[in-house]
C-alpha cells in the first residue's frame, strides 16, 4: 500500500504528480542547509516564502506549527484547504512584461 504524504501547512494529501517542494525548517542562508525539511505542495511553499523573510522564518516560523498559527499566512491555509489536492494558482497580475 502507497502512503500519501500530507503537507504539513494545509493539511491537504500530496498525491504523486501533484507539484511539491522541501522546505528546510531554517533556511539554508541562515545556516539550515543540513537542518530538517519537510515536503509541501509548491502552492504552500511559495506562499510561505512570500509573507516571511528569511530572518522571520528562522527566528520565528522554524515549524510547521509556528507556520500554522501565523496570523499573517492563516488566510491562506483556510483558502487553500478547500481546493483539491492538485490545484494550481496562477500568479495574480498575470505574466509580466520585460
Amino acid at each position: 500500500m502507497n502512503h500519501v504524504p500530507t503537507c504539513p501547512l494545509c493539511l491537504r494529501p500530496i498525491p504523486d504528480g501533484v507539484p511539491q517542494s522541501l522546505h528546510h525548517l531554517i533556511p539554508k542562508l541562515k545556516g539550515g542547509k543540513d537542518g530538517p525539511k519537510v515536503l509541501l505542495h509548491h502552492i504552500c511553499h511559495k506562499e510561505l516564502h512570500a509573507r516571511f523573510t528569511e530572518a522571520e522564518l528562522a527566528r520565528s516560523f522554524n515549524t510547521p506549527e509556528a507556520l500554522r498559527d501565523s496570523d499573517r499566512l492563516r488566510p491562506f491555509l483556510d483558502w487553500v484547504a478547500k481546493r483539491p489536492p492538485g490545484f494550481l494558482s496562477r500568479v495574480p497580475g498575470g505574466t509580466r512584461r520585460r
